[in-house]
């Protein structure tokens, strides 16, 4: 054979240049001398030391990513993989199982589409798999569609389980409520007497009150706050102020006469009831009469057309309406909130006199009926008004969704981590307390969506409020002093006073309803 003969025959071998990347979910273990990501690498370098004769070898950088989950994308060595990917740097990806790069088949589908894009080949060292020919790619999508049917099996499971347990009216989990602790041994919950005796003085004191901001403000005053309780971390949670949320939410729990809602459902529950059944049906019919106002309409008993929208704005705070008797004549007010709370001198607005600042209130809407330049600026403020409350709930519903991807790639890492058998009994808890997290979030989602379409069918038009303003003038003095609290509420969002000024903010539904109602 001759020289040049040799010469070909002894073709050059080109180089492999192999990045290993490993991850571990926890950092457990982390921190000793060989740890799950040595292992991942060494067995790795082993592997591609065996194909030293097809010129592979293994680049120095290290990629770990340890402590973070494969069900999601946004991890630091992960991204630096890729960013040496479109680079040029990298010729094959080596991983321990194709599990260590992704656990999200969706994921994985795009870090193949980018590997093949830059002719980068996969390797899973213990699963034998070269996406550098056909057969190793179409068994990758077989193993990974399997994985996550495996997943998602076990994911319904565990639902399935849990809403198995709520209809025997079982604790499974969650945030404890004022009036109950869980047990240690049982998982169940056991009555906090102390904590059940403040739980029915909140009942009865919202049946007096007749109003959630009326019963918030007591219950301030006394210095009362939500539960307090200790995670299994030793971390203190609760122990914050009652406001108009929370305290909704525990007057409409039906933990509290003996029962667990489920998904709509309503089953007997295992705990005992603290609070008398007829006492919590009283307080949900008061409820659903005073609505979303809290008991402003049903307790505005002297016809304040200000109430509730009148607000200091020096203390951006609500100013709330009182009076005092002299004599046989009553005189009413509108007074700070932090006035009434901390002293007159507290605040520079301090009070105002009803009927002075409900008549200015009152002629400035009829003159915006007669100056069409008028209109066209609260027009415009309404507009505006709308936009911006809109973009508030396109920001919150993007965090929310945002919140939800997180939470479901952490269900999916608990997911197949107990079918692995590891933890299991945390693992569960972790699991509802996700689960919770999720079905609150879903329903906030919908909440918001509501919303929206609310004020997207709120928009006016030019005709449509000069008709309202135009109809106001002669319409307002034909209507009872109930009537005519009731047009104000409708068509005011909030007045703000700050001792000499007034700015009012119309509701954005305000005009299509008072046009509506006649």
């Amino acid at each position: 054979m001759t020289a040049r003969n040799r010469t070909k025959t002894l073709k050059k071998v080109e180089v492999v240049r192999c990045a290993i990347y490993t991850r571990k979910s926890t950092d457990e273990g982390l921190d000793s001398d060989f740890n799950s990501l040595d292992a991942q690498r060494e067995a790795a370098e082993a592997y591609i030391a065996s194909q030293k004769a097809e010129g592979w070898t293994f680049l120095p950088d290290r990629y770990d990513d340890g402590g973070f989950s494969g069900g999601t994308m946004d991890r630091p060595a992960l991204r630096q993989l890729l960013a040496d990917v479109e680079g040029g740097k990298v010729d094959c990806v080596a991983v321990y199982k194709l599990d260590r790069l992704s656990r999200s088949l969706l994921d994985f589908a795009r870090l193949m589409e980018m590997l093949e894009s830059h002719g980068v080949a996969l390797v899973s060292v213990t699963q034998r798999l070269d996406t550098s020919n056909s057969m190793g790619r179409l068994t990758l999508n077989m193993l990974l569609s399997f994985a996550q049917f495996e997943r998602e099996i076990i994911a319904e499971r565990t639902s399935d389980k849990m809403s198995a347990a709520r209809r025997k009216g079982k604790w499974i989990g969650g945030i404890p409520v004022l009036g109950y602790d869980i047990d240690p041994a049982g998982g169940r919950l056991v009555v906090n007497e102390e904590e059940a005796t403040r739980v029915r003085a909140i009942f009865d004191l919202y049946l007096e009150k007749e109003s959630l901001l009326e019963t918030v403000r007591e219950l301030n005053r006394r210095r009362w706050t939500t539960k307090r309780w200790i995670t299994k971390k030793g971390l203190e949670r609760g122990g914050v102020p009652f406001e108009k949320g929370n305290i909704s939410r525990m007057l409409t729990n039906m933990i509290y006469i003996g029962n667990i809602q489920h998904r709509g459902s309503v089953y007997p529950g295992e705990h005992e009831a603290i609070v008398d059944e007829k006492v919590w049906e009283q307080v949900q019919k008061m409820l659903g009469r005073n609505g979303t106002a809290g008991g402003r309409a049903s307790r505005n008993k002297y016809n304040a057309l200000l109430r509730g929208i009148l607000w200091c704005s020096p203390c951006e705070t609500a100013m709330y309406h009182t009076y005092t008797n002299k004599g046989d004549r009553r005189y009413r007010y509108y007074v700070c909130g932090q006035a009434q709370k901390n002293g007159r001198d507290s605040c520079p607005t301090k009070s105002i006199p009803a009927g002075e600042i409900e008549r200015f209130v009152v002629e400035r809407i009829k003159g915006i009926g007669a100056d069409p330049k008028l209109q066209e600026k609260v027009l415009e403020t309404i507009r505006a008004n709308v936009k911006g409350q809109l973009d508030e709930l396109d920001c919150e519903r993007r965090t929310i969704s945002k919140d939800l991807k997180r939470w479901s790639a952490r269900v999916k890492r608990l997911v197949g981590s107990s079918s692995k058998g590891r933890d299991r009994k945390s693992g569960a808890a972790a699991l509802v307390d996700l689960q919770g997290r999720i079905e609150s979030a879903e329903g906030r989602l919908g909440e918001i969506n509501k919303r929206k379409a609310e004020l997207e069918s709120s928009r006016v038009d030019e005709k449509e409020l000069n008709i309202a303003m135009e109809n106001f003038v002669p319409i307002w003095d034909t209507l009872s002093p109930r009537e005519q609290a009731r047009a104000i509420q409708l068509l005011v969002e909030r007045v703000v006073y700050d001792g000499d000024m007034l700015s009012i903010t119309f509701r954005p539904s305000g005009i299509k309803a008072l046009i509506e109602e006649g």
